[in-house]
Parts: C-alpha cells; sequence; structure tokens
C-alpha cells in the first residue's frame, strides 16, 4: 500500500504542477488575448511545425545509434530498432514521472536483450553526462551571443544562493556515501558494490570504445536536431519568425531547463519560452502561443512512437 502511494504520489505531484503552471501562465491573460491566442494556433504555419518535427525524430533516431556504440564495446550487439523503441518508452515514461524513462530504457534492454541492468543503466549515465557537457556548451554560446540580456534573466528567475547551498549539501553528502563504500564491511554495502562495478563498466564504456569518432558525430547530430526544431519552429508564427539565431540559442537554452527539471516540460516550457521572448520583444501572447505548439507536437511525437514502441517490442521479439 505504501508503494503504491508513493507511485501515485511521484506522478501525480509533477502533474499538478504543471497544471498550476498553466494555470499561472493564463490567469495572467484576458479573454480577448486567449482569444487573440486561438487565433494564433489556428493561422500558424504548420507546414514548418511539419519540417521542426521531422528534425525532433531524427535526434531520437541519432541518439538510438549512439548508443549503438556503448553496447556493442560492452559485447552487445543490439539491433537499433530496439534502442530506438526503448528510448521512445522512456521518453513516454518521462512525461509523467521526471527521470524515471533512464531507468526504463535499461529494463527494456534487460527484458528483451538480457543486458545487464547495471551496465545498461551505466552506459546510459555516461551519455547524460556528455549531454549536460552539450548542454552546458549551448549556454556558454547563447551567454555570449547574448550576454547582457540573458545576465538579467537567470538573476532575476534563478535563485542561484540556494543552488549554491544545495551543491554544497550534495557534495558533503557524497563525500560521506564514498567513504561509507570504502571503508565498510557491511554485507548490504558489499552487495551494492558489486552492483556498483557493473554499473562503472557502462559509465566508462563510451571512454574505451574504439570509434569515438562515430560516436561524437551522432552526439552533434543529435543536438543539431535539437536546435534545428526551435530554429524551423519560430517561423510557425509571424511575431517569432523574424528572430535572430542568438535569440534562437537563448530560448533553446531556456526550454531544455525548463524539460529537464519537470516531467517533459508539462506547463514550465510555454511560460518560460514566454517570458524570454518577451526581452526580445515579443508579445506575452505570442511567445505563449509558439511555447504551447512547440510543445504540444513535440509531446505528440513522443506520445506516438512511446506507444507503438509498447506494442511492437512484445510481438517484435516473440517472432524473432
Amino acid at each position: 500500500m505504501k508503494l503504491n502511494l508513493s507511485k501515485i504520489k511521484n506522478i501525480l505531484l509533477p502533474l499538478l504542477l504543471g497544471v498550476f503552471l498553466v494555470y499561472i501562465a493564463f490567469n495572467q491573460f484576458t479573454s480577448e488575448q486567449i482569444d487573440e491566442m486561438m487565433i494564433q494556433f489556428k493561422g500558424a504555419n504548420y507546414n514548418y511545425i511539419f519540417i521542426s518535427s521531422i528534425f525532433s525524430i531524427l535526434s531520437l533516431w541519432a541518439r538510438a545509434y549512439r548508443w549503438k556504440y556503448a553496447l556493442t564495446y560492452m559485447g552487445y550487439k543490439i539491433p537499433v530498432t530496439t534502442n530506438f523503441m526503448a528510448i521512445s518508452v522512456g521518453y513516454l515514461l518521462n512525461l509523467t514521472v521526471p527521470r524515471s524513462g533512464e531507468v526504463s530504457r535499461a529494463v527494456v534492454l534487460q527484458k528483451y536483450e538480457q543486458v545487464p541492468f547495471d551496465k545498461g543503466f551505466g552506459s546510459i549515465v555516461s551519455e547524460r553526462v556528455i549531454d549536460l557537457l552539450c548542454l552546458l556548451a549551448c549556454v556558454f554560446i547563447a551567454l555570449a551571443m547574448q550576454y547582457q540580456v540573458l545576465k538579467q534573466f537567470l538573476l532575476q528567475r534563478v535563485p542561484v544562493e540556494k543552488l549554491l547551498i544545495i551543491a554544497g549539501i550534495g557534495c558533503v553528502a557524497c563525500c560521506g556515501i564514498v567513504a561509507l563504500f570504502y571503508f565498510s564491511k557491511w554485507k548490504a554495502v558489499l552487495f551494492v558494490k558489486n552492483k556498483v562495478k557493473g554499473l562503472t563498466v557502462g559509465v566508462v564504456s563510451i571512454f574505451k570504445m574504439p570509434n569515438k569518432l562515430g560516436f561524437l558525430f551522432y552526439t552533434f547530430l543529435i543536438w543539431f536536431g535539437y536546435i534545428a526544431t526551435f530554429y524551423f519552429g519560430m517561423y510557425a508564427l509571424t511575431e517569432t519568425s523574424n528572430l535572430s539565431f542568438p535569440i534562437v540559442m537563448s530560448a533553446f537554452v531556456a526550454g531544455s531547463f525548463a524539460v529537464s527539471f519537470t516531467n517533459g516540460g508539462f506547463g514550465a516550457f510555454p511560460l518560460v519560452i514566454s517570458e524570454l521572448l518577451l526581452l526580445y520583444g515579443v508579445s506575452a501572447v505570442s511567445g505563449t502561443a509558439f511555447g504551447w505548439i512547440l510543445w504540444t507536437t513535440q509531446t505528440g511525437i513522443v506520445v506516438l512512437f512511446g506507444a507503438l514502441s509498447f506494442l511492437i517490442l512484445p510481438i517484435y521479439y516473440s517472432r524473432r
């Protein structure tokens, strides 16, 4: 019963947060502005949204292909289609419980390809480390292009002092855990140590694999697809179609953080995008409309491929 309550809480709290942010976002508009937003939804150029969606799918496929390198190095030759479906399932589950998708990816490979969970999850962790570095690179590029504007935006909305306190507590906790693992002889700790060894194999796989250039190429393709998704999506509305590439990069970074810290960016993504575009003279109505159009189409892709993968995986492996 406690486990069920915990699962319900983990799913409901992020969703309720998203609903609250949606309420906050739309509560600031008058009925006339909401009507104007509906007109923008109907009048948007969805040809550009279609192009944007193609780049989004390209990123998803590139991520599936990139994962192959780490798994092959560990001795597991997994079809790219299986990687694609595992990632699609993971993205779908991320819409319910944030970061649960990483676990589900490893579970799918364990179930259908007998890849040990700790090794599969370790390879995912290593990918996330690389992706974090890529996101930070995008942040620095955006800051270099739009330093003054973004500096003010971040100082007003990011609780820097709280983040530093949390980081300090996290460092102390990590040191304590490392010391416990190193010196303790408890059976439970020894069991976890054994599992961590498998996790370590997965984490270091990308640093020891022979084809690093291929891994880096697909990493570039993933992030190129992400940025292109934003770039072409901007052309869907008249008011956002004239924005420069540096502004697109700034919006991309803001949207990426909104997605990372919530369950798929529900509620947060359009709100953050709208707040940022206000700095560049885009009205709150147009900014919110753009955010919802892009978020809805990207979420639709996730739901479509995730649901299909849930259905196809058992059939695909029963036939194999």
